[in-house]
């Protein structure tokens, strides 16, 4: 059984230019995200740095151009000097965040050295919980300035003789969450997040700064939060943070895959708080958003209150993602390219292990989770120029979002390669897409491919044992003709069609 839909799209037509920065991703010093994670010097397949190669290998395969550290909720109790210098002079700290022992033998410059591994660039985060501006501009000061200066000469002699130049820096993290250390009013954070942000920027002007927006759009004061931080910090700062996670407690299908449509209104709120304060100001910068958590999490949270606390990388948020997680994770990566006016920075949570795409095994094997597929299509053939993409689709009710349509697709133009890339997710486990795309503009395309991601079981997890349970295929079904696609987009999936211009 299939039902009709129909895509228009016309090259004259663009919304904007994707920012790669838009498929980032996150690590944090969390579970075994980096014990164990990236960083495991017992590990047959370590380096010489103790980095995991065959995790690096899949890390790299994701395209990733900017990855958010140390946290997340750890690095509001963080004290970056801990993780510099010799490692066996390093000391153990209690880590409160997740009621762990932080080892510290992975730092920054440990970072930095990963990220050149995997050509991705930091996106580092500064404790505004427990520490503050002062600790901000020091670390600043280590990271970023040549020499001749207490923090740039101990960077030097820790063996870093050249500055690590790093651009993006976040202003704490979730500041507005009661589970947060050193949690504080908009009010309070809007003016410690300015005053640090004018200091920093005094030590490197260079630098783009993130500051706190709502922990998720179901926060209390959202977005009251957004209006007083923002009033505090606008011509400090350039962008301002979105965090969401996605569930299906209720093991609802439909209302699950219906979740991104509320991602829509988020950014828009928040889009809205942002010109109103240029306006009050009458400012002529435009502060544009940093989606820098966001991914399915709700997996191991029962687990996870099983673990014993003080433990070395134990194992928490240890989601094993289904085939239907990878449809929500391929619907809001199709959300973010469709705001890509105004989202420039998007951060999948997180890497490695914890609420990750890719797990591993302890002095074992590393795979690919279901979620995986998605998100490196999207990295892989999503960097262009979006399109306006204009959908007539069937529709279903939802108690929490209303009528949703079945197709949710976006359209991107990479003119440097020549193609035209659609993505698609068919929402509808009833039936079929027969799918009729107009393009104008182009003149004939051709065919490059049409993957598809699909499985007859919704829960269907990739394991140690079946990696590949859940992978996608290239025998989608398209025909093109002139400038009309008709596709067939089957029920439950995620699709990418591939255009030659």
């Amino acid at each position: 059984m299939a039902e009709k839909a129909t895509i228009k799209l016309d090259k004259d037509l663009k919304l904007a230019e994707v920012d790669d920065r838009i498929f980032g991703g996150f690590l944090e010093h969390l579970g075994r995200a980096i014990y164990t994670g990236i960083y495991e010097p017992e590990h047959p397949e370590a380096d010489g740095n103790g980095f995991r190669r065959d995790v690096i290998e899949l890390v790299d395969q994701l395209n990733i151009p900017v990855i958010r550290y140390p946290g997340g909720n750890f690095v509001s109790g963080y004290n970056w000097e801990d993780g510099v210098g010799p490692t066996e002079d390093r000391p153990n700290r209690l880590e409160l965040a997740w009621k762990s022992v932080e080892t510290n033998k992975f730092g920054i410059n440990e970072f930095m050295e990963w990220t050149e591994k995997i050509n991705s660039k930091p996106m580092m985060a500064v404790n505004l919980g427990t520490r503050g501006m002062d600790a901000a501009r020091n670390l600043l000061e280590y990271c970023n300035h040549p020499g001749g200066t207490y923090y740039s000469d101990l960077r030097r002699e820790h063996g870093y003789p050249e500055p690590h130049k790093i651009k993006l820096w976040c202003l704490g993290n979730e500041m507005d969450g009661p589970w947060q250390i050193g949690h504080k009013t908009a009010e309070e954070y809007g003016k410690l997040a300015n005053e640090t942000a004018k200091l920093m920027k005094a030590v490197d002007p260079s630098i783009e700064l993130v500051v706190c927006g709502s922990s998720g759009r179901g926060m209390p004061t959202f977005p009251e939060w957004e209006q007083t931080v923002l009033e505090h910090t606008y011509e400090n700062i350039d962008y301002i943070s979105l965090h969401q996670y996605f569930d299906n407690e209720a093991d609802n299908l439909e209302e699950y895959l219906a979740q991104t449509e509320g991602i829509n209104d988020f950014i828009e709120t928040v889009v809205t708080v942002c010109d109103s304060v240029k306006e009050e100001k009458g400012s002529n910068k435009e502060i544009h958003l940093s989606f820098d958590e966001w991914n399915v999490w709700y997996h191991s949270k029962e687990s996870d209150e099983e673990i014993e606390p003080w433990q070395v990388a134990p194992p928490l948020l240890e989601d094993v993602y289904t085939f239907e997680d990878a449809l929500v994770v391929g619907l809001m990566l199709i959300t973010l390219l469709k705001h890509a006016d105004r989202v420039k920075i998007a951060c999948l949570a997180q890497l490695v292990n914890v609420i990750a795409p890719v797990m591993t095994e302890t002095l074992g094997g590393a795979w690919k989770q279901t979620i995986y597929h998605p998100f490196f299509h999207a990295s892989k053939f999503g960097n262009g120029v979006v399109l306006q993409t204009r959908i007539s689709s069937p529709e279903y009710n939802t108690e929490s979002f209303g009528d949703v349509p079945c197709l949710e697709a976006v359209a991107v133009e990479n003119g440097s390669d020549g193609e035209l890339t659609i993505f698609a997710v068919n929402r509808s486990r009833d039936y079929s897409l027969e799918l009729d795309c107009k393009i104008d503009g182009y003149g004939d395309l051709d065919l490059i491919e049409h993957l598809v991601l699909e499985h007859d079981n919704i829960k269907a997890k990739n394991t140690a044992e079946n990696p590949d349970n859940v992978s996608p295929h290239s025998a989608g079904d398209t025909k093109v003709s002139d400038n009309r696609v008709i596709s067939s987009i089957s029920s439950l999936s995620w699709n990418v069609i591939r255009l030659k211009i």
